[in-house]
């Protein structure tokens, strides 16, 4: 399709992968692959080949701006948008949409973000071009779900409504409703009905028909950031203008719950949201009793362990142990029972 536009959000900070992931360098910017990419820049070779450099804009923090830059050299730099706070992603959204239609006129967009593991890459782009050219067929909103394989409960799910429209080889359905990241027993009965999937943040539509839904449900937004962009002038201190009178709320609570006639198309690929150090363990090296490490490390009767070493030049030895994640990165460790990594968000939060 000619008239894509591709909307990568990369401003998260990265608190569940502490020490690894700091302020200062987020997750979506390390290189924990063996490829040694970087989440972002996974994120921009699965567009690569549907969708020019130009038609594709970056909304991160204004302090990771220069990472962008650096990882990302093929990207024009006015495409790349540092966000002066964190105001969750429909700030995030409804600015790359205003700038979209600025820039473009109407294309259809395509929001996706820079912390998922997605393979085949040929696989993505066929579901994202069905739903794009739907999109453009039916003037509505598009979500892309991925079928549960476990109860989670750090997901959010999609509620579908009877059988597909088949388009493309891909199922379609219509969404009866968002639902946030329930409990434990929700996530297994939503699982046994077969009637959920995973939310996977990404989503497809005409600039025009987003845009008109945050006029109806979020017109603050729409006043606020129109205001920057009709400045011509995405300067700190004017986006800090507007910013600091955003209400933080995502995309989710603010529009997509509130839409009717919500459309998704079901995810035929490998999806993987890397939120924590449990999600990295299928891709460090795997030894005997199930202990999945990187770097130098020497287990003795231990086993289900995470052990994540950066610096070569340390040693990390567990000794008659069981399903922990020990971490050694920047001069500080973590050890952590699996149960309890959700406390880490907090620890990184707090120091």
């Amino acid at each position: 399709m000619d008239d894509l536009l591709v909307l990568i959000m990369a401003g998260g900070i990265g608190t569940r992968f502490w020490p690894l992931s700091t302020k200062e360098r987020p997750k979506q910017f390390l290189k924990l692959f063996p490829d040694d990419r970087s989440l972002l820049q996974k994120a921009y070779e699965r567009i690569e080949g549907i969708v020019p450099p130009e038609r594709v804009i970056v909304l991160t923090n204004t302090a990771f701006v220069d990472l962008v830059k650096e990882q990302l050299p093929q990207l024009p730099e006015d495409n790349i948008i540092g966000e002066p706070l964190r105001r969750d992603t429909a700030a995030a959204i409804c600015l790359g949409a205003l700038l979209a239609r600025r820039r473009f006129s109407n294309p259809i967009m395509v929001v996706t973000t820079a912390d998922h593991i997605i393979e085949p890459v040929e696989s993505f782009q066929k579901t994202v071009l069905s739903a794009a050219r739907e999109a453009a067929k039916q003037n509505t909103l598009y979500t892309i779900g991925v079928i549960p394989t476990y109860p989670a409960t750090a997901y959010g799910y999609l509620e579908i409504e009877g059988e597909p429209t088949i388009v493309d080889g891909l199922k379609h359905y219509r969404l009866l409703s968002f639902k946030e990241k329930p409990d434990l027993p929700t996530a297994e009965s939503f699982l046994a009905s077969g009637r959920y999937l995973w939310n996977s943040g990404m989503f497809v539509w005409k600039t025009e028909t987003i845009l008109e839904a945050f006029e109806k449900y979020l017109p603050k937004h729409i006043e606020l950031l129109e205001e920057v962009v009709k400045k011509e002038s995405l300067s700190p201190p004017n986006l800090h203008e507007a910013f600091v009178q955003l209400t933080p709320i995502s995309i989710d609570y603010g529009v997509m719950e509130k839409v009717e006639g919500v459309r998704c198309v079901f995810a035929p690929f490998f999806w993987k949201d890397m939120g924590g150090w449990l999600s990295l363990a299928d891709h460090l090296t795997r030894c005997e009793k199930e202990n999945h490490i990187k770097g130098q490390v020497r287990l003795l009767e231990s086993d289900g362990n995470i052990v994540f070493c950066q610096n070569s030049e340390d040693l990390v030895v567990l000794v008659g142990v069981s399903n922990l994640v020990v971490v050694r990165a920047g001069g500080k460790t973590l050890v952590a029972h699996k149960e309890k990594l959700e406390a880490v968000k907090k620890v990184a939060e707090d120091l």
